[in-house]
């Protein structure tokens, strides 16, 4: 068929377009709409009549003129001329609306008809739109009185130079026919004011030219009228086409108004141009019919020329006149819910005259009636006459006007159900005969009509925003532009947009006659726009004429490179002038030309694509035309890459040359790479490749080999490796070894399996052979292995027995459990296996029956489950009773050993309940095998009281209710009406169900209830009543949100239980609620309507579908009589803009809104209101804008309701206030008291004046002392902060990796694990007597082996911790001499540690301490096991990302402490992070800058050293030994105490300056240390370090030197063991034993603990030198900063998360889900507990353990500052800070929230990195252990842990005789053996 909608193109199509050829103009004012249009053809301006308006517009559609026409004073009533009879109605301001647009070319005017005064024209010059006439005094110059746009149509005739024009009127009279004529001939004069514009044609007493539609039409059909579609002139006739009800006889006459649908008619009227009496009218009617479908509705047509194609399909020639038409389907209008199918059809115009002729012949000679209802409303037969009547026959006075009866049938070319077709325009192009159709959504469809049957929608076009369009549609005057226009909207579109298709296919298959291909220039377009079009091949038409290319080879493999390519191109023109060849993305190469033939290279292997994916990469070739630079042909070329395919089949199914290298595993393009000839493959079937297997079964924990059949695996060759089976066990990986037995078998050797969890009895698993490592052998049947276990889900026998034979199951009766033969340990006669000798299980038991309950005779199903009830039915059958009752088993419902299904047999009477017995087995019955319910089966008598509603409508849909009792026993009811069952549910007193439709009609039936086999006995009866009907509805109307009383008349209302009204509307249902009032009437609440109030519709709504739910009764589901109708919703306005209205009380309330009074047809329909003031109501007038309201007597705030229909609406509150009176005596007083307070007010405010006045002046001084204290901070934190800046410049250039003094593993490890011993015996060998050795060895050996088995350590740990003597230090000790003993066995130790941890938790929880306190001191062995955990494994971390940071603080402190004078006996300094450490007073110091030569080379330059005039001699060489031996770590240097500082002075003169000699001051009892000041050093004086001399010229006696200076500070200082006590450590000043002199150098350290204020003469408080802490924590910020990111941050510069973080925090995370702990603090604090404060605080307080570096003193307290610092970031709880908080809290008070923010960031992105397998992790810490294998001596280790099994040998061994795997594994016993080794004294 024809109609193949080519819709699917339409979007995207629509959107390439090019939008500068579109143009459009817009409506000025959205009431001024579009109605006509009309195009010069002579110049291409457009002429567009509106609404109150006329432009004139340039073919661009830029306004050139516009002519106003409305709107004015005017009423429909007044009749015309206004001049003879003066109109006595109302005027009102009234549109014009233009009605029709004629171009007269002759006078070169315009005519426009508006809608004003009936009708009238204006003429209009067509260049300036000037008023030329507007004659109006006659009654022939109102041409129509209708006023819709589109029902008038007129045609202007001429006939000739020599004679005026005519005026062809035809219109719709809208019911004033005596007015106005329906059709009509004018004269069109000349002169535009002449006197007879318009006047008829003809016009005497009995004749006129015009005809007129007879009154006693409009008794027939009282809206009847004839709607004028389209008119034009053809030949010597003018045509009209009309749309009119139809007159038809029949049920319609005389009662169109009974409800019955109007059936209207499409038909053609013409007339002779010269006819002037009107005798040569004739009607005929026309339609279409496609695909049995009429289409009668005529929408529009256009008259158009055939064209050569179309005129030869309809038989006419090419110059003949078509029609084409646009019809809707049906013959009935409907304005809302018409149809949107429309239909396309063409007549001939030739053919409508022939039809035309035939009938006027046939009436000639006397045959049938006019047959012109309308006219002639009684049947008038045909006259008959002899004449001849020709085509150009005009009629006589007889057999005029005339009707044809038989419909003119056009041919349908193209329909669309979807967007209904409203206009249609064409023109002949190239032959081609196309049709431009405007829909109702605002499209153009491009259609070309080839033929009668052969119409093609090209192309679709949205030409307006929104539609419909208008039936005026016009070309531009070069048929390039088609004009086209909505109600609001003129647009102009281009005829083609043949730019849109991008390649000749596209373009030459679009159907689109325009467009064609211009080769070279590879674009679609007309052909006069192509160059040099017209030499051949440059310009194709036809899709056949498209360039062909093809090239040879079509693909080449990657690893080929410039290979030459011949392309054949076809259809190409002339290429003289060259082409170039070119790769998509890759290369231009020149092609070389010969004939049709090119020759290229392909790339060249810098230019190769890369290609991952196995399909290859198609890369488009194309041919560049070196003329026009464009590619005008392309073909698809592939690259391939064999190397992507892993596999071997699906390397040789490649559908490229790929060839499979079985010895290499790799996949090759070039067979010649293949190192062994025999180890080519080229098809699938030489594959190394695994056959189908049948089911390979495994049970888990069994040792059982695997064998494989294959075809053609490889030998291995020398040197690959053999081959391994894989599989993948709940994704952990499983290599097995495997062996090849030959090219066509391989068996996986021995090995047992396992997965985990009891929920499967068997898991597929994944098989992969592989060989050589990871040669995959290629298993095209994916071979699973199913391993299985005979235990899982099979808990009883008879499960197990029922288990797949092939799995071997049997039922082990010793244990009672599923498992293998092998594995059941008692002998044969006690297993039960399927098929056995003994295949029956016992002990069957039942564990539920249901029902419960049944009637006596029988039928019931009982279904019983249970164990062990038989596996094939034959046991079972006829071996089970219901309460002593046989029960038949049924076959369907049996479910070997679980479920029975049995129907009951019939009880006697005297039987009521029993137990439900179940012998399993044939033949007699042994009672093991019977099985009896612990549950009873009762026998119970069902019964019917009665039933209700008794009643129901025919159509059914009634809910009927049955009472009586036992109604929920038996297993199934069946309730017949008559013979109709009803679907039910019940319960134990009652049974619902729903009746069907009658099957008999109206009247009653009985109906019966039977459950199971009992047939309950009562005579129930139901009668199936006529169904209800509905005769009224009052009101029919309703507002949008529904809910107003409707009542409802109608019979048999109240058979109905629940009465639903309903409403439906586009698509969407809605129901409201119905109450029966009488069998007759009912009162609804009216549905809403289902609109989208965002819409805020304005206008009434007729719903699509309205009516009711009654049960099932379909006939009321939607009503056709009635006319619901919905209104707009009320809407209020709030009371004020505040929401608040203020109101004297009895003032009315006025609510103010819209669309109060619906304007419903029978006047003013009214609404309920109710408003609410508060909780009172009160009495309401309403009018249609405002209600007013009574308020009832009420003062205060009251909320304002106000309800109506389904609305709720609060426009605000009212405010109702009481103006009360009040007594003069009240008044006096109230002043009285007003005044006295007044004064009082005055007074307090001028002593308050004078008060604050003094705080000012005290507060202005404090201010301008703070001023000068704050800028002394400031630029003190300024100098320091760019001198260090500087400094930490230089420092860092030298901290390159090299740079970091690193301790190895050993030493690091040693001294986190054992801190502050140097020597530990674990890094000796075992000492022990010769004698002892073996017998030692022998025991540490036994004892080596006790460590390493779980159990042992385990009960070892928890055994000392249970001893009271077992210290702390004991518990660490311990902890680390395990972890040294199990570094080698890091997986094992891990596990221990999980466990211990675990305990950990578990004690902690048990014992109710918080759960937050938990690994917060180090309290137990799991604890400082943790710390040493961590301590092994972030050594690589440490060294890799946190050392740098680290290390940097550690220099940055050192050097800013030493930036400022440091106090040698007390550690105080200037510089200081730490409150104890701060120097409280002023100090007068210079830097000095001394030159240093070389102690160990004396040639090299001096070395620059700044040093403080104040600092001691150990200082200055302290920082000279720094500045020497920058890079050298500090073990590695020479030590200050042995060498001597020398100043050498000018002339070879030396002086030794020591710390202490004869010229040391003293003072009373008081020795100060002598400073570079004592001795007058100067700026760049020059020094040099010599090794100590005995004595020395100022020396005093060495014995006071060594004791004081080294004793007392130095050894002090140097102290290396674990400084967390060095804060008590501060070297108290003792005096000196031999003199009792005090020793000091910076600071006094007065005895009694008084302030350390030294001098107060500057009168500041010693806390005023606080600020300095400030100033060195922002000096060192970004070194804090640094190693706090470093620490708390998951990414790292080349290094990834240590695994044992993320490990161990998952740990953590998985105890806490398991004791339900989910509060976020909880969690939080374990993980800061366990690695920040376990690990990382040690280590930044101790940089030692970590670099070999010294640690004075004051660097320690500044790590400690930084340290708790870094414990508060990692805490949870908030830190309350006020002034008595210490200082180390408050310096860092503002950065620690955003360091907490670091540490919450970084503990949620661990738990969100996915988790570590234990596999990783295993092998992680496997890899951990090999790299430190032999760092601790692991025999000494032992014999340090012996020593406290000696201590509590007897516990230990208790203990271990107490655990019961101890005992199974005689660990005691090994343990004494132990012993006994150790203490041999042989």
């Amino acid at each position: 068929m024809f109609i193949v909608v080519v819709l699917v193109v339409t979007g995207v199509i629509t959107a390439s377009i090019q939008q500068e050829e579109y143009a459009s103009f817009r409506a000025e004012n959205p009431e001024w709409t579009f109605n006509h249009l009309a195009v010069d053809y002579r110049n291409g301006n457009v002429y567009l009549g509106a609404v109150n308006r006329i432009y004139k517009l340039s073919p661009g559609l830029e306004v050139q003129v516009s002519h106003e026409t409305g709107p004015d004073e005017d009423n429909r009533k007044c009749y015309p001329p206004r001049i003879v009879q003066p109109c006595s109605e109302p005027l009102t301001l009234t549109n014009n609306v233009n009605k029709m647009l004629l171009m007269d070319y002759r006078e070169n005017r315009l005519l426009a008809c508006g809608s004003l005064y009936q009708g009238i024209c204006k003429l209009l010059r067509l260049d300036d739109l000037f008023k030329l006439g507007e004659p109006f005094h006659k009654k022939e110059h109102y041409l129509s009185g209708v006023n819709e746009s589109g029902s008038v149509f007129g045609v202007i005739v001429s006939y000739g130079n020599a004679s005026p024009d005519m005026l062809f009127v035809a219109t719709a009279v809208d019911g004033k026919p005596e007015y106005f004529p329906t059709i009509s001939s004018r004269k069109l004069a000349r002169n535009s004011e002449e006197d007879g514009m318009f006047a008829y044609v003809f016009h005497d007493e009995f004749v006129a030219s015009m005809i007129k539609i007879p009154s006693d039409t409009f008794t027939v059909i009282p809206d009847f009228d004839i709607y004028y579609i389209y008119g034009f002139a053809s030949g010597t006739f003018v045509y009209f086409l009309t749309l009119q009800p139809e007159m038809g006889g029949g049920p319609t006459t005389g009662s169109s108004s009974a409800g019955r649908e109007q059936v209207y008619t499409s038909k053609i009227v013409r007339l002779c141009k010269a006819d002037t009496a009107f005798n040569s009218y004739v009607e005929v009617p026309i339609g279409c019919i496609s695909g049995n479908v009429e289409y009668r509705l005529l929408e529009a047509a256009y008259l158009s020329k055939a064209g050569a194609i179309l005129a030869r399909s309809l038989d006419v020639a090419p110059d003949d006149d078509v029609l084409f038409a646009v019809f809707s389907k049906g013959q009935k209008r409907r304005p809302r819910q018409a149809s949107q199918d429309s239909a396309l059809c063409v007549f001939s115009l030739r053919k409508i005259n022939e039809k035309i002729k035939e009938r006027l012949q046939s009436c000639y000679k006397g045959e049938g009636t006019l047959d012109l209802a309308w006219l002639k409303v009684k049947d008038i037969p045909c006259s008959s006459a002899l004449l001849t009547i020709d085509d150009d026959f005009c009629g006589l006075d007889m057999n005029a006007p005339l009707g044809v009866s038989e419909m003119v049938r056009g041919k349908p070319l193209f329909s669309d159900a979807v967007d209904k077709m409203t206009s249609v325009i064409g023109y002949v192009y190239k032959n081609h005969s196309l049709v431009f159709v405007g829909t109702k959504s605002g499209r153009v469809k491009k259609i070309r009509v080839d033929g009668s049957s052969r119409a093609l929608q090209y192309e679709t076009v949205q030409a307006v925003e929104n539609g419909p369009i208008l039936r005026d549609m016009a070309f531009s005057s070069d048929h390039h532009y088609l004009y086209v226009m909505s109600e609001t909207q003129l647009s102009r579109v281009p005829v083609e947009a043949c730019g849109q298709y991008s390649t000749c296919s596209e373009c030459l298959g679009s159907g689109d006659p325009h467009c064609g291909w211009c080769v070279l220039h590879n674009m679609c377009t007309r052909k006069e726009k192509c160059e040099r079009s017209s030499e051949p091949r440059r310009f194709a038409s036809d899709i056949k004429q498209c360039v062909r290319l093809s090239v040879h080879p079509n693909n080449i493999s990657v690893s080929q490179f410039s290979v030459t390519l011949v392309l054949e191109a076809h259809n190409v023109p002339e290429l003289s002038a060259g082409v170039n060849c070119t790769f998509e993305d890759l290369a231009e190469m020149n092609g070389l030309v010969e004939g049709n033939r090119i020759k290229c290279s392909s790339p060249a292997e810098k230019e190769m694509p890369r290609i991952i994916v196995d399909k290859g990469k198609g890369e488009s070739l194309y041919l560049k035309s070196k003329e026009t630079g464009l590619a005008f042909a392309n073909t698809s070329f592939v690259f391939y890459n064999c190397s992507v395919h892993k596999s071997c089949l699906s390397c040789v199914s490649s559908p490229y040359q790929c060839h499979w290298c079985k010895y290499r595993h790799d996949c090759t393009h070039d067979p010649r790479t293949c190192s062994f000839q025999e180890g080519r493959v080229k098809k699938p079937e030489g594959c190394p490749q695994l056959l189908p297997a049948e089911r390979i079964l495994v049970p888990v924990n069994v040792v059982k080999p695997i064998t494989l059949r294959a075809k053609n695996l490889p030998q291995p060759q020398s040197g690959q490796r053999g081959y391994e089976c894989l599989l993948t066990i709940q994704g952990n990986e499983h290599r097995v070894p495997a062996l090849r037995f030959n090219s066509s078998s391989v068996q996986c050797q021995n090995t047992s399996y396992f997965y985990d969890g009891m929920e499967m009895s068997s898991l597929p698993v994944e098989l992969t052979v592989i060989w050589n490592g990871d040669f995959s052998i290629d298993n095209p049947a994916h071979n699973k292995v199913h391993l299985y276990k005979c235990d899982a889900q099979r808990g009883s026998c008879g499960l197990c027995l029922k288990a797949d034979p092939l799995f071997g199951c049997v039922w082990c009766k010793g244990e009672n459990r599923c498992t293998l033969k092998q594995h059941c340990p008692h002998p044969e006669n006690q297993w039960l296996e399927h098929n056995g000798i003994n295949s029956k299980c016992t002990h069957p038991r039942i564990t539920q029956i249901t029902p419960l309950r049944g009637p006596r005779e029988g039928g019931t199903l009982v279904t019983i489950r249970g164990e062990n009830l038989g596996l094939e039915f034959r046991e079972i059958q006829g071996n089970v009773k219901v309460a002593e009752v046989d029960c038949t088993p049924i076959r369907e419902g049996y479910i070997p050993a679980e479920q029975i299904v049995c129907e009951m047999g019939k009880a006697e009477k005297s039987q009521y309940t029993g137990n439900v017995q179940v012998c399993v087995g044939v033949g007699e019955c042994r009672p093991e095998f019977m099985a009896k319910s612990s549950k009873y089966y009762y026998f119970v008598i069902p019964r019917i009281i009665n039933l209700k509603p008794s009643r129901g409508p025919v159509s059914g849909g009634t809910i009927v209710n049955i009472t009586g009792s036992h109604l929920d026993a038996g297993s199934n009811v069946s309730i017949m009406f008559k013979d109709q069952p009803c679907t039910y549910l019940r319960g134990g007193q009652w049974l619902t169900c729903r009746t069907y439709a009658s099957l008999h009609g109206y009247g009653n039936v009985s109906v019966s209830v039977s459950i199971d086999k009992a047939h309950l006995q009562k005579d129930l009866r139901f009668e199936y009543v006529e169904d209800p009907t509905i005769t009224k509805i009052e009101p029919e109307w309703s507002i949008y949100s529904g809910h107003t009383p409707v009542i409802v008349t109608g019979t048999n209302l109240d058979i109905i239980q629940t009465p639903l009204i309903r409403a439906k509307y586009n698509g969407h249902e809605t129901l409201n609620l119905c109450q029966v009032l009488s069998p007759t009437s009912m009162l609804c609440q009216a549905p809403e309507l289902p609109i989208s109030l965002a819409r805020h519709q304005e206008v009434p709504e007729r719903p699509d579908e309205f009516g009711f739910k009654l049960d099932d009764v379909q006939a009321l589901m939607a009503l056709n009589n009635t006319n619901f109708i919905y209104y707009p919703n009320p809407e209020f306005e709030p009371l004020s803009v505040s929401g608040v209205l203020e109101l004297k009380p009895g003032s009315p309330i006025i609510l103010k809104g819209r669309n109060f009074l619906p304007p419903t047809n029978s006047g003013n329909g009214k609404l309920n209101y109710t408003v609410l003031i508060g909780e009172k109501p009160c009495v309401l007038t309403v009018s249609e804008t405002q209600l007013l309201c009574e308020s009832p007597n009420l003062t205060g705030r009251h909320k304002v309701l106000a309800r109506v229909g389904g609305i709720e609406f609060s426009p605000g509150v009212v405010h109702i206030t009481s103006d009360s009176p009040l007594s003069s005596t009240a008044i006096i007083g109230i002043a009285a008291a007003g005044a006295l307070l007044i004064l009082f007010i005055v007074v307090v405010l001028i002593a308050y004046k004078r008060k604050s006045r003094e705080s000012d002046l005290t507060l202005k001084r404090l201010q301008m002392q703070m001023d000068n204290l704050e800028s002394r901070v400031a630029l003190e934190c300024k100098e320091a902060f760019a001198e260090l800046q500087t400094d930490i410049h230089e420092l860092t250039s030298d901290l390159d990796g090299a740079g970091i003094p690193f301790l190895d593993y050993r030493t690091y490890t040693m001294r986190v694990l054992f801190p502050g011993i140097e020597e530990h015996p674990v890094l000796r060998d075992l000492e022990v007597p010769g004698y002892r050795q073996e017998q030692v060895e022998k025991g540490l050996k036994l004892f080596g082996q006790l460590i390493n088995n779980k159990v042992f350590l385990l009960c070892f740990i928890r055994t000392l911790e249970a001893q009271r003597g077992f210290s702390m230090r004991d518990r660490g000790n311990v902890a680390s001499l395990i972890m040294t003993v199990l570094q080698s066995k890091l997986e094992y130790a891990t596990d221990v540690l999980k466990h211990l941890l675990s305990d950990l938790i578990d004690r902690n929880l048990e014992s109710k301490n918080h759960p937050k306190l938990l690994l917060r001191r180090t309290e137990s062995v799991a604890e400082k096991m943790l710390t040493n955990w961590f301590t092994f494994l972030l050594y690589k971390f440490l060294k890799e990302c946190a050392g740098e940071p680290l290390f940097s603080l550690f220099c940055a402190i050192k050097q800013q402490m030493e930036k400022g004078p440091i106090d040698s006996i007390t550690g105080e300094a200037r510089y200081s992070l730490s409150e104890d450490k701060l120097i409280r007073q002023q100090i007068d110091y210079k830097t000095l800058v001394v030159n240093c030569i070389h102690p160990e080379n004396e040639k090299s330059p001096e070395i620059q050293v700044k040093v403080l005039n104040c600092d001691t001699i150990s200082q200055v060489k302290e920082k000279i030994l720094d500045a020497i031996y920058k890079n050298v770590p500090h073990s590695h240097r020479l030590k200050a105490s042995d060498m001597d500082l020398e100043w050498r002075q000018g002339r070879g003169q030396r002086m030794i300056l020591q710390d202490e000699d004869v010229t040391t001051k003293i003072e009373g009892d008081w020795k100060r240390l002598n400073m570079l000041a004592h001795y007058q050093v100067p700026d760049n004086a020059v020094m040099a370090l010599v090794p100590k001399q005995v004595t020395a010229y100022n020396s005093v006696n060495n014995s006071t030197v060594s004791r004081t200076s080294a004793s007392k500070y130095e050894n002090m200082i140097k102290y290396t063991g674990s400084p967390d006590s060095l804060r008590s450590r501060t070297p108290m000043i003792t005096p000196d034993l031999e003199s009792g002199v005090k020793v000091w150098h910076l600071v006094k350290n007065h005895e009694h603990g008084d302030q350390k204020e030294g001098d107060r003469g500057s009168k500041m408080v010693s806390e005023i030198y606080l600020t300095r802490l400030l100033a060195t924590k922002g000096t060192l910020q970004k070194f804090v900063d640094d190693l706090f990111e470093t620490i708390f941050s998951t990414a790292h510069r080349g290094s990834a998360l240590p695994l044992a973080i993320k490990y161990m925090f998952d740990f953590l995370d998985e105890q806490a889900d398991k004791h339900n702990i989910h509060d976020p603090h909880v969690r939080h604090t374990w993980k800061s507990n366990c690695l920040p404060l376990r690990f990382w605080v040690n280590v930044i307080k101790n940089p030692q353990f970590v670099f070999d570096i010294h640690k004075s003193s004051i660097t320690d307290a500044c790590l400690s500052v930084v340290a708790q610092t870094f414990m508060d970031s990692c805490s949870t709880s908030e830190h309350r800070l006020g002034k008595d908080s210490p200082s180390n809290k408050l310096l860092y008070a503002k950065d620690i929230p955003s360091y907490k923010s670091w540490v919450e960031r970084y503990y949620s992105d661990i738990s969100k990195m996915p988790a570590i397998s234990d596999q990783d992790m295993n092998a992680y810490l496997a890899e951990q252990s090999r790299m430190h294998m032999n760092e601790f001596n692991t025999m000494s280790s032992l014999s340090e842990i012996y020593s406290y099994v000696g201590k509590y040998t007897e516990e230990i061994v208790c203990s271990l005789e107490q655990d019961d795997a101890a005992r199974k594994q005689r660990l005691a016993f090994k343990l004494e053996q132990v012993v006994a080794f150790m203490s041999l004294e042989s």
